[in-house]
């Protein structure tokens, strides 16, 4: 049973908005550091496509092979993407990093091409986005310990569209 929308509001993950309503506006979003987190919270796989329906940004950021993508899908979880905004210095915070995730996601040009594999589900804009604001511990270590956590609870695979830990 795939609980982890109950395990996000548990440790103060908020949002759960679609990415089509981020599309439209993304005003609610904090203006402050933390971490996000992408959710699939349909139990059928999604349909995944040969590339992104737009071609913004081919060279610098390549569509994956619809093979790559198959493999890289994980059953057992509604989880795609975990994400980080802020931290150590920089400037980024949640608003300003998932704005630019929904910019590239329209097929404009936006310096995100982490996660970039969510952009090849034909339903992209049904997924899920929550975030959890960090006060006292960095986006980073956050980040990479959700990602550890997640690759222990599913035999070392990280979530679909993240590519690194």
């Amino acid at each position: 049973m795939k609980i982890e929308r109950e395990q996000l509001q548990k440790y103060g993950f908020e949002g759960f908005k679609t990415i089509r309503e981020l599309m439209s506006s993304c005003r609610e979003i904090p203006k402050l550091m933390g971490v996000y987190v992408v959710l699939w919270e349909k139990d059928n796989r999604p349909t995944i496509m040969d590339k992104r329906p737009f071609d913004c940004q081919e060279d610098k950021y390549p569509s994956y092979s619809k093979a790559e993508l198959e493999e890289e899908w994980v059953e057992g979880t509604h989880i795609v993407y975990i994400g980080k905004a802020g931290g150590f210095g920089q400037k980024t915070e949640l608003h300003k990093r998932l704005s630019t995730y929904i910019r590239f996601g329209k097929g404009k040009k936006a310096a995100h091409g982490g996660g970039r594999s969510i952009w090849q589900l034909a339903d992209a804009q049904e997924l899920i986005v929550c975030w959890r604001v960090l006060t006292d511990e960095e986006p980073c270590c956050v980040e990479s310990k959700m990602i550890a956590d997640f690759c222990k609870k599913h035999n070392g695979k990280r979530p679909f569209a993240n590519r690194r830990d």
